[in-house]
């Protein structure tokens, strides 16, 4: 096959490339290897991470579609009590973790709706379920990419003049000898106040299987997993407490925390106020990543709330699933870990009334896609990353570097991001790393490859630290790096030139960032100084 623009992986950067790329009048094959696309939203199962003020600003044209798209699905095809329908900033399962907590299938819809014209009119192929396996070099340049179906030996070999890398762990970069790093950086490369004195390419953050459950008169518990005994009595040095508890570390504070667990609490929905700079939201686990608040809906239209686990004690960190050869080892250990998780909750978890167990909790893999009960792929906080032009440290957007100053301003923006830097236990025995961070913006030179001319990030594996990259992982920083990269690629082609001549000719840039900005990407903040 040949197209203008190869999109591999269609994960949220994957889909907003895509639709980047058309938008501009390219040709666009988009690859993903799971089911759905869609990423950390869909396959993944992780309601959006998002700042205080993604009503308002801070995230691109697009991006706003997609929640508003979210919201008007509900509307129209939900039976959602008046009041809930009359909401303008809808919450359908009234989570604290975001404003906009929902069912993965229902974005799922409204993404394929967003690519449905293209994919029409041919401009868009999709091929589903494939993963790259082979690459095609020539100098700097990546000439092919061969991905093949995930469940037989069918292969297809795809060119283009541009290629994409939107893989949740930068499965390219191997494939096609781009440079890259994993892991912590050593603090005397990069300078940053969090970074250990020595590199550690494989210390990374723990990954997770999420899964939604709800609650429902009855025993509903099934076989104990193969291997309970061993995550029931798991103790990490670090923990405090075994990690099948209520207590946590608080990622802030790494003080012990308690949480509590109370399936459908006697709650008003319209009442939550989703906003973590006020609080973490996640004192009662049940609310805090809740996807489908059943008061929301008319009466029983839904028997239970539904509840996404996405919570301390699924991180899984005994081993990094990233350039090692035990990797799918790793994998199947992080889903015995969800598994065993369930289970504890059905069985052994210590209730509010002194008892034990919720043994009317129900896996809803139903709701994600999947025959075993949990997310259909890994929640990988972590890619690899590609040496760039530009890499992002600590120190440009730390507040306790920059203080009332801000992030670094850097004048090759191509987009905005805003959370805090947040990582979750490493592979290397590290526990939370959390740093309060300044708005910041997506430098142009981050998406930029050191040597190879033709390979753009669209994700997770741009140019960020381990420490930085904490906070440009998140839902709307992921959908805007693609987007950009996306429009860069049709850039490039449309007015032929390349992405390095484009960040270092100055009148290349500005036409570049006006067109952007046409798009509706912000480039900077707004100055709020004396409101």
């Amino acid at each position: 096959m040949r197209t203008d623009v190869l999109v591999v992986g269609g994960g949220l950067g994957g889909v907003a490339a895509a639709l980047a790329a058309l938008r501009a009048g390219r040709s666009v094959v988009l690859t993903e290897e799971f089911d759905w696309l869609g990423g950390q939203l869909t396959s993944q199962a992780v309601p959006p991470d998002e700042h205080s003020w993604v009503e308002q600003f801070g995230v691109t044209a697009s991006y706003r579609a997609l929640r508003d798209g979210i919201r008007d699905y509900y509307r129209r095809h939900y039976p959602l009590t008046a009041a809930a329908r009359d909401a303008v900033q809808l919450n359908p399962g009234a989570g604290y973790v975001s404003k906009l907590c929902h069912e993965p299938r229902v974005a799922l819809a409204v993404l394929e709706a967003m690519l449905a014209p293209y994919r029409a009119g041919r401009r868009l192929q999709v091929l589903q379920p494939y993963r790259p396996v082979a690459a095609d070099t020539d100098g700097d340049r990546v000439t092919a990419v061969t991905v093949q179906h995930r469940e037989s030996d069918e292969r297809i070999t795809i060119t283009a003049p541009y290629v994409l890398d939107a893989t949740e762990t930068g499965e390219l970069l191997p494939l096609t000898g781009t440079e890259y790093v994993t892991g912590f950086e050593s603090q005397s490369t990069t300078g940053e106040p969090s970074a250990p004195a020595e590199a550690q390419p494989l210390n990374m953050q723990a990954v997770s299987y999420c899964f939604a459950v709800d609650h429902v008169d009855g025993d509903q518990i099934g076989d104990k997993p193969a291997n309970y005994a061993y995550w029931r009595n798991y103790q990490p040095e670090f923990w405090g407490d075994r990690l099948l508890s209520w207590t946590a570390p608080n990622p802030r504070t790494l003080e012990s925390s308690k949480r509590t667990f109370t399936p459908n609490p006697d709650d008003d929905p319209l009442a939550v106020i989703a906003d973590q700079r006020r609080t973490g939201g996640d004192t009662n686990l049940w609310t805090f990543r809740r996807i489908a608040a059943r008061r929301q809906f008319v009466p029983g239209a839904y028997g239970s709330d539904i509840c996404l686990v996405n919570w301390p004690m699924i991180d899984y960190f005994d081993g990094p699933v990233i350039d090692v050869p035990d990797a799918a080892k790793h994998l199947a250990a992080a889903q015995e870990l969800s598994l065993a998780v369930f289970y504890w909750l059905q069985t052994e978890a210590p209730r509010a009334d002194g008892g034990t167990g919720f043994p009317g909790l129900r896996l809803r893999g139903d709701l994600l896609g999947s025959t075993n009960g949990l997310a259909q792929a890994p929640y990988i906080r972590e890619s690899r990353r590609i040496k760039a032009e530009y890499t992002i440290v600590e120190q440009d957007l730390s507040v306790a570097v920059r203080g009332a100053r801000g992030a670094v301003e850097y004048a090759d923006s191509v987009g905005v991001g805003m959370y805090r830097i947040d990582l979750h236990p490493s592979t290397g025995g590290d526990n939370y790393i959390d740093v309060a961070s300044s708005p910041f913006r997506i430098p142009l030179g981050s998406l930029i490859p050191e040597r190879v001319e033709n390979l753009l990030p669209a994700g997770k594996n741009l140019g960020t630290t381990h420490i930085t990259n904490g906070c440009y992982r998140l839902h709307p920083v992921e959908w805007n790096i693609g987007e950009s990269a996306g429009a860069l690629a049709a850039y490039c082609l449309n007015h032929n030139t390349t992405p390095r001549a484009v960040r270092n000719t100055p009148a290349s840039l500005s036409t570049f960032q006006s067109t952007l900005v046409a798009q509706g990407i912000e480039l900077s903040w707004p100055d709020i100084t004396g409101y």
